[in-house]
């Protein structure tokens, strides 16, 4: 596979782009820089949607992208509640600087990312 050709699979669906940074807009969750985003981002650490706030993103990422929801489960993942310990060192020192990141990842394991939604526009369906 050439370069060009292997950067070109990892970059996310730009729909899905857009849609991921317009629904923390709308809900301000996070302001969330499109240039950021990867598919390594973690919806629940990295941008924070957890709890309730997953199954609204969930339901309307299927509603704008006709994506079956009939089998998914959080069973595979493990439902993310978040973590207390993470909302309080964001807080204090924020979450741009690399250390934090890496500390958050140790305190709290990212369940869900964005590769799983890319995944699903891909095969119409998340699993």
């Amino acid at each position: 596979m050439t370069p060009a050709l292997l950067i070109q699979m990892e970059e996310i669906n730009p729909q899905l782009r857009e849609f991921i940074v317009d629904y923390c807009t709308k809900y301000k969750i996070r302001k969330v820089d499109p240039g950021t985003l990867s598919l390594d981002t973690s919806i629940d650490l990295d941008l924070d949607i957890v709890d309730i706030e997953i199954d609204l993103f969930l339901a309307e990422f299927a509603e704008a992208f006709r994506i079956d929801l009939s089998k998914f489960s959080w069973y595979k993942y493990g439902y993310p509640t978040g973590s207390a310990s993470v909302k309080v060192i964001r807080t204090v020192f924020g979450y741009k600087a690399k250390w934090v990141k890496r500390l958050s990842n140790r305190l709290y394991k990212p369940r869900f990312r964005v590769s799983n939604l890319q995944d699903a526009v891909v095969s119409g369906k998340l699993l």
